[in-house]
């Protein structure tokens, strides 16, 4: 189990970024040594008291596009990264809730809003981060929301004041782009899938040095 090559990361095509950064085991505490297990072909960190092989998996962001009156809710960050910066109420789902719950919850916690989901909209995946976000189309059930602990501001804005220069993430524009143009084709918005790109070296909050591939809708 705990046999490994001793390739580097940048001598392997399927290295991981922060694997490194791994230095002992969460079961046993032990250190830990850095190499391609015998069998698979990513870089790990290997326990060298217990072999055990920790495994990085990546984040699930979840969150809501909420429609009101021909507008969408958008929340401008009151944290770091991307302070400042308006974004869709989301956020990491945490251990023992489903997709969708994880959703309304965050946008309870970041806009004080109780939603009504419609249907799932997007799936984005972030391979660079190691991010997955599924965004929900959702409702809001009375027309009451104001900022919470990680906002300043809420506010619903009609598609054509979408403030995209100032969006946090680039998550938050593929989502918002392919949301206006469902909208402005007069049809019921699809469900869409894709790869966002991110280039390497760029900061979370850069919202241009991307590529959105893979693109597929239902």
């Amino acid at each position: 189990m705990d046999s490994c090559s001793d390739h580097s990361p940048s001598s392997s095509l399927h290295s991981t970024g922060d694997v490194q950064n791994v230095k002992f085991c969460q079961w046993c505490g032990g250190p830990t040594k850095h190499g391609i297990p015998e069998g698979e072909e990513r870089f790990r960190a290997i326990c060298t008291s217990c072999g055990k092989i920790s495994y990085q998996n990546p984040k699930m962001v979840v969150g809501c596009l909420i429609e009101h009156d021909n507008k969408v809710l958008l929340c401008k960050r009151k944290i770091e990264p991307s302070y400042g910066l308006w974004t869709l109420p989301a956020g990491y789902l945490e251990i023992g809730e489903s997709a969708m719950e994880g959703a309304i919850r965050e946008t309870r916690e970041e806009a004080n809003a109780d939603v009504e989901v419609i249907s799932p909209f997007a799936q984005l995946d972030i391979p660079l981060i190691g991010q997955t976000y599924i965004i929900f189309l959702a409702r809001l059930k009375t027309p009451h929301f104001s900022p919470g602990p990680e906002s300043s501001e809420c506010q619903l804005f009609p598609l054509n004041e979408i403030p995209f220069s100032s969006l946090s993430f680039s998550s938050m524009v593929v989502t918002l782009s392919l949301y206006v143009e469902d909208m402005k084709a007069g049809r019921k918005p699809k469900f869409h899938y894709g790869t966002i790109n991110k280039r390497p070296g760029t900061s979370a909050s850069d919202i241009h040095a991307y590529t959105l591939d893979q693109h597929m809708q239902s």
